[in-house]
């Protein structure tokens, strides 16, 4: 169970996954095809969905400890479970140096966050694992954080973005 010193934390949590959750759907929205579509960059779908799967993940950890009388662990634990899983399968699917460090990082992240969801499901009580799981999602939200940034700075959406600019400054724009 959640210590209440700690829910403002985690709705605080939740509020800004959930928008930045909305940011990154927006950021989809507005380049869709360049992002998510048919001809979309592997590198760069790898991106949004590792970005997105951190933000998912801090998002319903901080829903589930917002739960009155509810023990996360099991829950944290299960969405521990699932975003190892699909980090291995986005790096696995998109490999490289320049990756492998934010790669890192998420994997330690997750693991950590799984350790500590084991450790609550035994000490369901324990406001210390409490405490670390919170540090594990501030580290889940800069590893989301950091794809996220590494998505806008993506080689690809950049020359799209000088590409449609030159599209558009016509003859009347030279004037």
């Amino acid at each position: 169970m959640v210590p209440s010193s700690y829910l403002g934390y985690f709705q605080a949590a939740s509020q800004a996954a959930g928008a930045l959750i909305g940011l990154l759907f927006v950021v989809v929205a507005l380049r869709p095809g360049l992002i998510v579509g048919a001809r979309a960059d592997s590198a760069v779908r790898g991106l949004a969905a590792s970005s997105f799967t951190g933000l998912v993940d801090a998002f319903f950890v901080s829903l589930l400890a917002l739960i009155p009388g509810h023990h996360f662990g099991v829950g944290a634990a299960v969405l521990a479970v699932l975003s190892v899983l699909h980090t291995l399968r986005l790096h696995l699917g998109h490999p490289g140096a320049r990756h492998t460090v934010i790669f890192v990082a998420s994997l330690l992240a997750y693991g950590l966050q799984l350790g500590l969801a084991v450790a609550l499901i035994v000490h369901p009580n324990d406001a210390d694992l409490v405490s670390d799981l919170t540090y594990v999602l501030i580290g889940t939200f800069g590893v989301a954080l950091s794809r996220a940034w590494q998505l806008l700075k993506s080689p690809v959406l950049t020359a799209a973005d000088q590409s449609r600019a030159a599209d558009t400054s016509g003859p009347a724009d030279q004037q």
